[in-house]
Formats: C-alpha cells, sequence, structure tokens
C-alpha cells in the first residue's frame, strides 16, 4: 500500500480528511495489455463515475481501513485498475501496470451535515458533484493520471462510496465483477478473488490501431446540452422506481397483441423511448434514436467469459420518425428494438470493429443521436449485493460525468424481484411533463 497525507481541506460542504493511494498487496511485477477496437473509442468519454449510499454506524476510520486493505487484494488480480495508460512506439494504446506506480487514488473525506435521506431522495445529482471522484476528467487523461479513484465520505448517518472508473479500460460488467470481489473480500466472505478477472483482450480483437489523439482542451458542460438552434437547455435528472408488479403490467401490455413474446429490456425500452418522445413534444416528421449499449460476450464467436475484463460493449441504433412512434401501438417500438438487438450478430459486430478500425473515429459521451433515448446499465447487475461488511446500499446512483439529454440508467430495484429504477437525464421541460404522464407512470 502507498503512503497516505492528511489535507484537511474543505470542497464545499465537504472535508477533505486524507488522501493516498493503494496498491495491490504482493508485487506483480510489470504487466502490459494491448487496448484494442472495443475500447478505444471511448478514450473521449468521461470517467464512469459510481455512487453508493450506506446505512452505517461504524467506526468510519475502521471503515476506511478495510476498504484499502481489501482494496489491497482485489487489485492483485485486477491490476490493470492500479496502472496507467500508455502507448507503444507505434503509437497503439495500452494499459500498463508496475510496482513503481502509485495506484489507485484514495481519498477519505466527511460532509457529517449531510443525511443518507438526502442523497436518496432521487432527485437530481447536483448534491453528488463533491462526493464524487474526477468529475469532468477524460479517460484520456488516464496517460497521467490513476485508471481508478476513490472517494469515501462520511454522512451524519451513514456513508458513501464514489468511484471513478477509467471508461477506456473496462465496461459494467467489468465494474461489477470488480466491486464484487472487492466487497467480498472486505466483508470477509472470500480470502481471495472468487472469480478472477480474464485479462487478455487480444482474445476478443487482436488487431492493433494506431491513434495519434492529443487531449480536448473544451470542458465539459455537466448541466447543459446544446439545443438544435444553438440555445442551451438545462438537464435535470430522476429515478423512476417501477415495482415487480409495474414491469409486469408493461410487458404484459407491449405482448398484447403479438405471438414472439419481447423480453422484459425490449418492453421496458419501448415504454420509455416512447414516453420520452412524448414528453419532448416532437414533430411527427422528427427523428428520434434508440441507442442500447449492449455486452457483446456471448454474441461473439467464439465467446468470451462473462469475467472478460475490459469494454465488450457496442452501440446499437435504431431511427424512426416520432409519429410512428406515437401514432402505433406500443409493440412497434419493441419490435425496432428487438430487430436492431437480435441482428447485432458475431458477423455484425466484426463488420462494425472492422469499418472503425479503417476509419477510427473517438466518440465523444454525447454523440448517441438525435433526440436520442440511449440505455446503459443493466438490471442484471448485482448492485444491491455490494456488501463491504456493513449492510447493503440503500442507493445505487450514476455520477455527473457521461450525462446527455436521454441518457438512461437501468438498475435492479432495490427491493429485488423484477424491480427495476430507470434513471433519466432529461432537459428540463421535458422531464416536467415525463413527471405527469401517467401512462408512463404506471404503480409508481
Amino acid at each position: 500500500m502507498a503512503g497516505e497525507f492528511a489535507e484537511e481541506k474543505k470542497v464545499g460542504g465537504v472535508k477533505i480528511l486524507s488522501t493516498g493511494n493503494v496498491k495491490p498487496k504482493k508485487p506483480t511485477g510489470r504487466k502490459e495489455c494491448q487496448l484494442v477496437t472495443f475500447d478505444l473509442p471511448y478514450l473521449a468519454f468521461y470517467y464512469n463515475q459510481k455512487l453508493i449510499i450506506y446505512k452505517s454506524g461504524e467506526d468510519f476510520d475502521g471503515i476506511v481501513e478495510k476498504l484499502k486493505d481489501g482494496l489491497a487484494v482485489v487489485l492483485e488480480e485486477f491490476h490493470q485498475l492500479a496502472g496507467k495508460l500508455d502507448k507503444d512506439e507505434d503509437g497503439v494504446f495500452k494499459v500498463v501496470y508496475d510496482d513503481d506506480m502509485e495506484g489507485v487514488e484514495v481519498v477519505a473525506a466527511a460532509a457529517e451535515e449531510v443525511e443518507v435521506a438526502e442523497l436518496t431522495a432521487e432527485q437530481g445529482t447536483s448534491k453528488f458533484k463533491e462526493l464524487l471522484p474526477y468529475n469532468g476528467i477524460l479517460n484520456l487523461e488516464g496517460l497521467h493520471k490513476p485508471l481508478l479513484a476513490v472517494q469515501v465520505t462520511k454522512l451524519k448517518d451513514g456513508v458513501v462510496i464514489g468511484c471513478a472508473f477509467n471508461h477506456a479500460i473496462l465496461d459494467g460488467t467489468s465494474t461489477w465483477h470488480f466491486m464484487s470481489a472487492w466487497s467480498e473480500i472486505c466483508s470477509g466472505s472470500s480470502a481471495t478473488v472468487a472469480t478472477p478477472p480474464f485479462l487478455d483482450r487480444t482474445k476478443a480483437r487482436n488487431t492493433r490501431v494506431k491513434l495519434d489523439l492529443s487531449q480536448p482542451s473544451d470542458a465539459p458542460e455537466h448541466a447543459k446540452s446544446a439545443s438544435s438552434n444553438g440555445a442551451a437547455k438545462t438537464l435535470r435528472e430522476k429515478v423512476f422506481k417501477f415495482s415487480g408488479s409495474a414491469v409486469d403490467q408493461i410487458k404484459s401490455r407491449v405482448n398484447a397483441g403479438g405471438s414472439k413474446p419481447f423480453s422484459t429490456f425490449q418492453s421496458l425500452s419501448a415504454h420509455v423511448w416512447s414516453a420520452v418522445t412524448r414528453a419532448r413534444e416532437l414533430k411527427p416528421e422528427e427523428y428520434t434514436v434508440f441507442t442500447v449499449f449492449a455486452d457483446c460476450r456471448k454474441r461473439l464467436e467464439p465467446k468470451m467469459p462473462e469475467s472478460y475484463f475490459g469494454n465488450l460493449i457496442q452501440a446499437i441504433f435504431t431511427v424512426t420518425a416520432a409519429g410512428l412512434i406515437l401514432s402505433n401501438p406500443i409493440e412497434f417500438g419493441a419490435d425496432l428494438i428487438r430487430t436492431a438487438i437480435e441482428s447485432h450478430d458475431a458477423k455484425a459486430i466484426d463488420a462494425r470493429n472492422t469499418e472503425w478500425e479503417t476509419k477510427p473515429i473517438i466518440f465523444q459521451f454525447k454523440d448517441a443521436g438525435v433526440n436520442c433515448v440511449a440505455v446503459g446499465s443493466s438490471p442484471r447487475f448485482k448492485v444491491y449485493d455490494v456488501d463491504f461488511g456493513w449492510g447493503k446500499p440503500e442507493s445505487v446512483r450514476s455520477g455527473l460525468n457521461n450525462r446527455f439529454d436521454g441518457m438512461v440508467y437501468l438498475y435492479p430495484g432495490k427491493d429485488g424481484g423484477r424491480s427495476i429504477d430507470v434513471e433519466i437525464s432529461l432537459e428540463d421541460d421535458a422531464l416536467k411533463r415525463l413527471e405527469k404522464d401517467k401512462e408512463f407512470l404506471m404503480e409508481i
């Protein structure tokens, strides 16, 4: 474990108590792994932030030490998170870890006037900013910044863990694999990583792509996005909690007229796409895009293991006119989504990769499409099982980074079963209309 120094200073309402770094407990030597075509498009995204909120009366210093000790153990297997980005002599990006590197950045902080209930109100993200590391930090900055930063903050009646992961080296599946392994070690349910990460990215794609990138100079505007006429629009976020019975009702409604059943994801996605299109009050001829960041682990040939560590996602797009979404039965949108997802097989994935390698395009986080609804995360991630030894989370939220008008994060509901939380970022007026849309809200 690297050294730590006290830094007693205030950032807004949060007092920084100490800053340090954590390295793998055992020396690993130098490890290198080439970034592949699945990773590289995300270099101009921002660090992916997750906020996990807990009720806890345990000793805060003991919590911090337990987290650091467990982190040092889990990093023995997940050593890439303790490394940095680098480029070889040909300009090919790679992730490198060496025992001389400082490791993961860990900050201990206090916001003792803040109660858990204030953070679980499910409205907005402005209160999260000082509880999360690396706001507005691009993945490309991983050339000289740690690839994982953690902030542990003491609340009046709990603790919050804010994490920032470099999105150029891992996706959501890998993120929650790591978080589960870390919590299992801290809670004592496992002494070592039960399912080690599969670290050889070249098994998924072994093409060397040379990139000449410099860091963009423009800073992000987290609370604003540009409208079609160039004016700024204020974004707002809200979590809509759908009970298991509400999800069942949505699925039953979408499947009422068809012979081939739609999945829960396809049904809920169509429900959200239709409601957001209504809330935006689009003209019938205006296009609307639905985007899903799909896991390709089981789509590739040969298939990759669930433990594959890295990015193994691709954005799948489908587009239609707003008038067609709103004038047709709900299964119209569901069918568009299903067709796009089912057609994205190994052949389509390979064609997309080959096209990108011929003419690499580095995406920005807001490039998902016009009037877009873009779905990330997954209700399959077991986020409420991340128990470090003081109980299950009260809430799990995404941070401020990588948000734009139409970004949707799906999480399992805290109550379990088939319940799903839908976290939506929308232009303020549209979100106000969505909040009053009885057809969308169902039983919530």
